[in-house]
């Protein structure tokens, strides 16, 4: 490795004036020596691994529940009170919104309950975030309810319910003895419902088995190809894609949910050509709704600072129309379509449809990546924001088992949820014993409230899921400032959030994923490559095209590529500094033997001295410039092509008597020139730490062949 030490050149001046004598004195690095035993790396890591002590098997067994860690800590009179403040309004927030979005996932009331109790009481003993909501969040709703339906309709079942839910056979089927031939009776009876949340329980299952394994094997790095951008765009995306599935309960209207690629554009097709059926009273229902639930949401985030807790609207929304519903006769006498029957109490616990498995495996997969991300992604930074810290790995453990465990009993896809963790959070939240007190307010409403929803309209349950997505559609406001930040974000933002909507939501992830990455690449084909010049009475080097008053050397070209080299950008760097310095070497080749030729031809014939002197004049023509310095301090990493394309123009320059330079180098690009055998036998010289040496090597060179010249 002594290749290494040979980084700066020594150049020393012929004798003479002091003044004209210069020194380049070289840098000795001595390199790290690299352990290159595979075989010891291997035993090294199994007996890491494998060793079993008793201080290990505690903090694996406290690493993978963090309540053990965390709950004997808890400091009683300063953490209860806001706990149990923020637990409750949470809860009560988490009720209606849990029956709303059940709706979006194709599924009963009830089921969103079930998953909203279950999920809540799982992160309190996985989870390491303090502050994060973990429940139903409404475009994993909208993907399950596509899967769900798509499924359904495969089955054979109506897309639509029937107006009377099976639930209320399902409740008898629990309050009553089973017999074994009940037992037969019950399995070859299921219907729609019971269909719908097999379908969702077995999709469930998978997406946290996913969410688990992603875990396990630490691949946790997937999210990073997830970007804010992208992940924002999806959202409103997916919003528009709710708002449309939601419309139809506004106006009252029993048409099929349509799923798919184009879905928003066949239901809106589909609404409009049934708009002449629209039931007045849910119209009318829903328009007051809105009345009042938008300006409260808005009085909320305006005076949340001066709010103790905001004021839980959708509560009262549920109850004042549940009785106005209830009293006023609106199914009997308009036809309203309502919740129907809520039982009380749990199902018994039943696995997923092992063979539904290789129907929905596929789907689960962007449902469990966007699952984690977003989980992720908020308890990192609420984590950050309060100042302690989250283990990424175990939250995927406990997202993932906040959809294993609950798929046994009847729940569907659950995540983090950003409207509900601020709430959480600005509530008085402490610690993680607040999701507990959440799942308590839940179970009082399964286990005495739930029936009193019978009479509760649909449409009340759509305008809560549609208020909720103002937050996703408020971006659009945004855009002006995040182009003015990045065009190239907000490129990917417009691509995603119009594939989601348009298109459909997995597609849209997938369009918006490769887009994401695609740009990446277009910017590193297409980098900037400036020339630059030097910053006067300092050692540093800047951009000419960014900067004023920067001087030249003579004779010295110094260009910088602001990008890894390697096999798609090749071109564009040579292209790029042929166009920068004037000069492309092949050219200038071909001209001089194109002349030398014609001057040799017209020797031959004796035709004269004019034109010759011509040809003479053309040939011995110098360049304005005899260096070139690359500045490397960009490049990354080299690949094969890079270090082939490098070769070509330090030997295409070369041959006309114009020497390459390169400063800056990182290890890694200094290691990849040097096992591509870059320098020849001595040449090892021409590598530089700094643009600043490099020039001063030039120069000194320079004069030094200019005064053996003279001589």
């Amino acid at each position: 490795m002594a290749e290494f030490n040979n980084v700066c050149s020594v150049t020393e001046m012929p004798e003479g004036d002091d003044a004209k004598r210069s020194f380049h004195h070289r840098m000795f690095l001595e390199p790290q020596e690299k352990k290159r035993s595979m075989k010891a790396l291997v035993v090294k890591q199994a007996k890491k691994t494998c060793s079993c002590t008793p201080a290990k098997v505690k903090d694996c067994v406290f690493s993978f529940f963090p309540v053990l860690q965390w709950l004997p800590k808890y400091k009683l009179r300063e953490y209860l009170l806001g706990d149990i403040m923020s637990g409750v309004i949470v809860g009560v927030l988490l009720v209606p919104q849990s029956i709303a979005y059940s709706l979006l996932a194709g599924q009963e009331p009830i089921y969103g309950l079930y998953t909203s109790f279950f999920t809540s009481i799982i992160y309190f003993i996985f989870g390491t975030s303090r502050h994060i909501s973990v429940g139903i969040f409404g475009v994993i709703c909208l993907m399950v309810g596509q899967v769900v339906d798509r499924e359904v309709q495969r089955a054979g079942y109506e897309l639509e319910p029937a107006a009377l839910s099976v639930l209320t056979d399902t409740a008898t089927y629990v309050n009553t003895t089973i017999s074994p031939v009940n037992q037969t009776s019950q399995k070859l009876f299921c219907d729609k419902s019971c269909y719908a949340i097999t379908v969702g329980a077995t999709m469930t299952f998978i997406a946290g088995v996913y969410q688990v394994a992603m875990g396990f094997f630490q691949v946790g790095f997937v999210s990073v190809y997830l970007s804010d951008s992208l992940l924002s765009g999806f959202v409103t995306g997916a919003s528009f894609t709710i708002l449309t599935s939601q419309a139809k309960y506004l106006l009252g209207l029993d048409i099929p949910r349509s799923s798919g690629i184009g879905s928003l554009v066949v239901t809106w097709i589909n609404i409009f050509r049934n708009i002449h059926k629209t039931n007045i009273c849910d119209l009318i229902t829903s328009f007051l709704c809105f009345l009042v639930l938008i300006p409260t949401k808005e009085l909320n985030e305006h005076f949340k600072s001066r709010l103790k807790a905001p004021i839980p609207v959708e509560l009262v929304i549920i109850v004042a129309a549940t009785l106005a519903s209830h009293f006023g006769k609106l199914r009997e006498t308009y036809g309203s379509s309502i919740a129907g029957h809520i039982p009380t109490g749990f199902l018994p616990p039943r696995p997923p449809d092992w063979n539904l498995i290789p129907n929905v495996a596929l789907d689960a997969i962007p449902i469990a990546i966007i699952g984690f991300a977003i989980t992720v992604s908020l308890s990192e930074m609420f984590a950050k924001k309060h100042g302690y810290s989250v283990k990424a790995n175990q939250e995927m453990y406990a997202i993932g088992f906040c959809n294993i465990i609950p798929s046994f009993f009847h729940c569907f896809t659950t995540s983090a949820a950003l409207a509900k963790t601020l709430v959480k959070e600005s509530t008085g939240c402490r610690t993680q014993m607040s999701g507990l007190v959440t799942s308590l307010v839940i179970l009082l409403v399964l286990l005495v409230i739930a029936p009193l929803f019978y009479s509760l309209q649909k449409c009340v349950l759509a305008v809560i899921t549609i208020v909720n997505l103002r937050g996703a559609l408020r971006k659009f406001k945004d855009l002006p400032k995040m182009w003015h930040l990045s065009r190239v974000d907000t490129v990917i933002w417009l691509v995603t959030m119009t594939a989601s909507a348009f298109i459909s939501t997995e597609i849209g992830l997938l369009v918006g994923v490769c887009f994401s990455m695609l740009c990446v690449i277009f910017r590193t084909q297409r980098p900037e490559a400036p020339l630059l010049g030097w910053v006067a009475e300092s050692e540093t080097y800047e951009s000419l095209s960014a900067y004023k008053n920067l001087q030249t050397k003579p004779g010295i070209v110094v260009f910088r590529f602001e990008a890894p080299l390697y096999y798609i950008n090749k071109e564009c760097f040579k292209s790029t500094l042929y166009k920068q310095t004037g000069v492309n070497p092949v050219w200038v080749k071909a001209a001089k033997k194109k002349a030398a030729k014609r001057m040799l031809r017209e020797k031959e014939v004796d035709s004269g001295g004019n034109q010759t002197s011509i040809s003479m004049d053309f040939v011995s023509e110098p360049l304005e410039f005899h260096t070139i310095v690359i500045d490397c301090c960009a490049v990354q990493f080299l690949d094969t092509a890079g270090i082939r394309t490098l070769k070509e123009v330090y030997k295409d320059y070369r041959e006309i008597d114009v020497q390459v330079l390169l400063a800056q180098c990182n290890p890694s690009v200094r290691s990849s020139l040097i096992r591509g055998e870059f320098f020849k036998e001595g040449e090892d010289h021409l590598l530089f730490h700094s643009v600043h040496q490099a020039v001063d090597f030039a120069l000194g060179a320079q004069g030094h062949s200019v005064t053996s010249a003279s001589k």
